[in-house]
């Protein structure tokens, strides 16, 4: 008898073969290339026309970033490193609570450098690894799936709409064919691989677009850029710290010497650093012009001006 999973899987277009690469295997080196890199092409159109409902899905994270919600991305396989590898990179580029955006990979942190293909196929699984990280209400569940149907990620993100908290989902499938209830489906159809079913290629790359923007621009509208600058940089490390100055440097025109004095008077916050120059106030009064701003350097620094 016919397995259930083939009938799933066989008019997925994430499984299906790709006309342009169907004889790569009797191309030349430079061949196979120029076909790879010209189906990647085609991906960032196809990314443009979710931006519709990737607004709808910042919209929902920054509201519940202000109410101190949480984003989990959870996924499988590529997609699940994907979500993890986001939330990994947001704390060291924006400054953010490791806590604020987690990501859960089915199989767990040894998935991440070796693959763990049966863990994918349990959705009690998914529910419970998303429990156990403390996930309410007020958080927000991203599943990522390219063919949507990862049975791990939907259990996951089921739970998450149980308990009464916002979903988004992520695939590489048409939503006319998305089977699952969230707020807001985000569906970047990047067609078939250059290796049929190779989700790691087209549909990863279209994936790693769509979570940087997510972040990308919830950050932004949490006033962590200045400018196009990340303002709330943590001087963790000797290219974070000079990168902290180089941009106190940039912004406000003052020399080396007088940015590191201005950071260590604001106790290395490059915010603080800025509002302290560009406002002409000491560190007190920019932390509360910040503050009051919500965070907003530009909002800290014109508040002097109307005085």
């Amino acid at each position: 008898m016919q397995d259930s999973v083939f009938d799933e899987i066989k008019n997925l277009i994430t499984e299906a073969r790709n006309p342009a690469s169907e004889d790569i295997d009797s191309k030349s080196t430079e061949e196979i290339l120029r076909i790879i890199n010209g189906e990647d092409q085609t991906i960032p159109p196809i990314v443009e026309n979710e931006i519709p409902y990737i607004v709808q899905a910042v919209d929902i994270l920054v509201d519940a970033f202000k109410k101190g919600g949480r984003l989990f991305y959870i996924g499988a396989g590529t997609s699940g490193r994907l979500g993890v590898l986001d939330a990994a990179e947001c704390p060291p580029t924006f400054g953010t609570n490791p806590e604020m955006i987690q990501g859960i990979i089915a199989g767990g942190e040894k998935a991440l450098v070796k693959a763990q293909e049966g863990s994918e196929d349990n959705a009690e699984q998914g529910a419970i690894d998303l429990i156990n990280r403390g996930f309410t209400q007020n958080d927000v569940a991203c599943g990522i799936a390219a063919s949507f149907r990862t049975p791990y990620v939907l259990g996951a993100v089921k739970k998450a709409r149980e308990i009464g908290a916002k979903t988004i989902y992520v695939t590489c499938n048409p939503r006319n064919e998305i089977k699952v209830d969230v707020n807001v489906a985000i569906c970047p159809v990047v067609g078939p691989e250059v290796v049929m079913g190779s989700t790691r290629m087209k549909a990863g790359t279209a994936t790693k677009l769509v979570l940087n923007m997510l972040t990308t621009t919830s950050m932004i509208r949490l006033g962590k850029v200045y400018g196009n600058m990340m303002v709330d940089l943590q001087m963790n490390s000797r290219k974070l710290e000079e990168r902290s100055k180089r941009t106190v440097m940039m912004i406000t025109g003052v020399d080396y010497e007088q940015a590191v004095d201005a950071l260590k008077k604001a106790d290395g916050h490059v915010k603080t650093a800025l509002v302290m120059i560009l406002a002409n106030v000491d560190a007190d009064e920019a932390r509360k012009r910040l503050e009051a701003a919500d965070g907003f350097v530009r909002s800290a620094i014109e508040m002097s001006i109307k005085k």
